[in-house]
């Protein structure tokens, strides 16, 4: 059946495109990623993590949402599954309305596939000119007072960068520790998709914000517009 030969090309054809854009994405080539050698490290043992998280509530991350003009948002996956992206985009409008500075952050395998954050922002009816990439914003980060990671974690794991035997070393990361304050929502201390701990929770300037993303972010809704 030729219609079944051609549905079939699509989407075989689709498909390496889009493992050929994350593979890009992550640092990896494509035949080491098909063989099983995702991480490029040295071959010894990644480094341990130790240390002692701190917390935030609500009323904390609203306090430094309000004290900050510099705001950058850092979402993921746990995002998509907590369906937060309709109240996030009523948090910005408020803050924009404050004249904050706010933007997003997205990295190019953030989600489950390509372009997963932007459907999502772009369903919530999120400006455009707000949503940045990975690229284009990562150099501000060191600038930015606040960010705000809402259900990601191996796209902002500096171990990427400083640790040469981590599993993913090599792979571009979005450089959230070098603002002055970064507030991690997370449901718990769980690692990300690719297994591996992430300094970033124990970093000085770093506070995390237990809980589902989509309660956390109605809550701060409700807070700004109280």
């Amino acid at each position: 059946n030729h219609l079944l030969i051609v549905t079939g090309a699509l989407v075989g054809s689709s498909g390496a495109i889009l493992s050929y854009i994350m593979c890009a994405a992550m640092n990896r080539s494509f035949i080491s990623v098909i063989l099983g050698g995702f991480g490029t490290g040295g071959g010894g043992p990644a480094a341990k993590v130790e240390g002692t998280t701190k917390e935030f509530n609500v009323d904390e991350t609203v306090d430094l949402l309000e004290e900050s003009q510099s705001i950058v948002i850092v979402p993921g996956y746990g995002m998509a599954v907590a369906q937060a992206q309709h109240s996030l985009a009523e948090v910005v409008k408020i803050l924009v309305k404050r004249d904050k500075k706010v933007r997003f952050a997205i990295h190019p395998v953030a989600g489950r596939l390509p372009g997963h954050m932007n459907v999502l922002l772009a369903e919530a009816n999120v400006p455009y000119d707000i949503v940045l990439e990975m690229d284009e914003i990562n150099e501000d980060m060191s600038d930015t007072d606040a960010i705000l990671v809402i259900g990601a974690n191996d796209i902002v794991n500096p171990a990427a960068l400083e640790d040469p035997n981590s599993p993913i070393a090599g792979m571009p990361v979005i450089e959230v520790w070098t603002a002055k304050t970064c507030v991690v929502m997370k449901r718990g201390m769980t690692t990300g998709y690719a297994g591996v701990d992430n300094p970033l929770f124990y970093k000085d300037n770093t506070y995390m914000l237990f809980g589902d993303a989509k309660t956390n972010v109605d809550a701060i809704l409700r807070k700004l517009q109280a």
